[in-house]
């Protein structure tokens, strides 16, 4: 029979994800819209932003966090064109956004000595076959797959070359390794909920003395430049932005790092997202008909959570659509390039009672589309 409760917040999308519990646009504080991002006040609040970044993660002492244009993707790419080549490079790819740094490295910096290991989607690749005298690649969540790195002891501590690691939807929901990290990246509009279009860089002491020692021998756009006469361009990580930033979704990034703060700090919003996610593995022990795409339980992604379904793949799009259009789950299908089923976000600003509340309908939705 159909459900009558329906989730409070029917938002589960992969990105843009959920805003935070609570959320209101009215209470944002605006008080620099319409000022210049390099006034007093518009560098202040975006200086803000990457102090009370770095202190909620509690990133060690040294490494540096800027806000970039371009959401993840303009942070890596950053990356990648302005540190790779001095060493070899392994790259790590099990979905399609690890794959694309490949593409990238391969087919646009068309580096000699790459190295690439990948593994199909669900599954990760044999870390173990990291060379750490090269610079190494990798995501540590598979945001369309649902498979995560599971911890940072594969990383070897006395490393050579630098780890880049794309960490869009893993930052404040999973546990990271700051001092085995060279450079992370991550966006706004994935964890926290906040707006798109710009992205954080986080480097390295070693990543910084990259930046100062070695200089590609291509050209680097204005938006890829990280340093200036040879030194790093330090203003970056102080908010002094290479382009500007909408203040607009500045304002909403610090209201979803007050909220954070708020629920007690970033190993809240990773409880939070641990629970969601079991709420998931127990319906699935009791469903026959829904799986998880990635099968390895310590490898399973507690924010983006990837599933194939007992159906084809027409079943299963007119089972998404059921859903959206009973107001109680939007935007759930998986990644187009993934295979065919549900991505259910699992991220610390959705309310495991929300989640709760859906899952009776995934179960109605499954016996209407079956029919």
């Amino acid at each position: 029979m159909k459900p009558s409760i329906k989730p409070n917040n029917p938002n589960f999308s992969s990105g843009p994800c959920s805003k935070r519990p609570g959320y209101n646009i009215n209470a944002l504080d605006i008080s620099v819209l319409g000022r210049s991002h390099r006034s007093g006040a518009g560098k202040d609040v975006l200086s803000k932003v990457c102090l009370k970044t770095a202190e909620l993660l509690g990133l060690p002492e040294g490494w540096r966090v800027g806000i970039v244009p371009g959401s993840d993707t303009g942070a890596m790419e950053m990356a990648m064109w302005g540190m790779l080549g001095e060493r070899p490079v392994d790259i790590f790819g099990w979905e399609s956004f690890g794959k694309g740094w490949i593409n990238d490295v391969t087919n646009q910096l068309k580096l000699d000595n790459v190295r690439t290991i990948t593994a199909d989607y669900g599954t990760l690749p044999n870390l173990d076959q990291a060379n750490f005298e090269h610079d190494v690649i990798f995501t540590w969540n598979g945001t369309t797959s649902g498979a995560k790195v599971p911890n940072g002891d594969w990383i070897a501590d006395d490393r050579q070359g630098l780890t880049i690691c794309d960490a869009t939807s893993a930052v404040f929901a999973m546990e990271l390794p700051w001092h085995k990290l060279d450079v992370v990246t991550f966006s706004w509009q994935k964890v926290l909920g906040s707006e798109g279009a710009h992205g954080m860089l986080i480097l390295s002491p070693r990543a910084v003395k990259r930046l100062e020692t070695y200089t590609p021998p291509w050209p680097l756009p204005k938006l890829f430049r990280l340093t200036t006469k040879g030194k790093l361009n330090e203003g970056i990580f102080r908010g002094e932005t290479i382009n500007t930033p909408s203040m607009l979704c500045v304002a909403d990034y610090l209201d979803a790092l007050s909220w954070v703060e708020s629920i007690g700090g970033t190993q809240q919003a990773i409880e939070k997202s641990l629970a969601n996610l079991k709420t998931l593995e127990a319906f699935v022990e009791q469903t026959p008909w829904l799986h998880f795409l990635t099968q390895e339980k310590a490898i399973r992604s507690n924010t983006s959570v990837c599933f194939t379904v007992d159906l084809p793949p027409e079943k299963i799009k007119l089972m998404i659509s059921l859903l959206a259009n009973e107001g109680v789950a939007y935007d759930i299908g998986s990644y187009k390039d993934a295979p065919a089923g549900l991505r259910i976000w699992a991220g610390a600003t959705v309310e495991q009672s929300d989640i709760e509340a859906m899952l009776p309908w995934l179960e109605w939705a499954y016996h209407e589309a079956k029919g």
